[in-house]
């Protein structure tokens, strides 16, 4: 019975000292990470979506704002990871997408050079 309190007892804790750290969920340095999985979640979405309707200028400034957050992550005190694997998440699906992009323009630009040819 009093391995069981103890055990709680530290359960609760860390609960507690995670709660109130400068990482916990009391901060920005928690909530700017969970809202910017929706770059991520939407980025996913459109990989369905013909590569027509992608912006190849939106997705080149995301891929450079993913870049800087990623640094600013790593360099800020305490080091922020969750904000770090977010917009490498981002990064990853965003580089997918601008090579989706360049290579429908790849094609188009083809296209357009065999039309010309003829």
């Amino acid at each position: 019975m009093q391995r069981e309190t103890a055990s709680r007892y530290k359960v609760m804790e860390s609960i507690r000292a995670y709660l109130n750290s400068p990482m916990g969920p009391k901060t920005t340095h928690f909530w700017g990470p969970m809202a910017n999985w929706g770059f991520v979640i939407s980025g996913m979405m459109d990989a369905n979506k013909p590569p027509d309707t992608i912006s190849g200028n939106m997705t080149a400034v995301l891929c450079v704002f993913s870049m800087l957050c990623m640094r600013f992550a790593w360099m800020v005190r305490p080091r922020n990871h969750m904000l770090l694997a977010c917009h490498a998440a981002n990064e990853s699906v965003q580089l997918y997408q601008l090579s989706r992009w360049l290579r429908h323009q790849r094609n188009l630009q083809q296209k357009e050079d065999v039309a010309a040819s003829d």
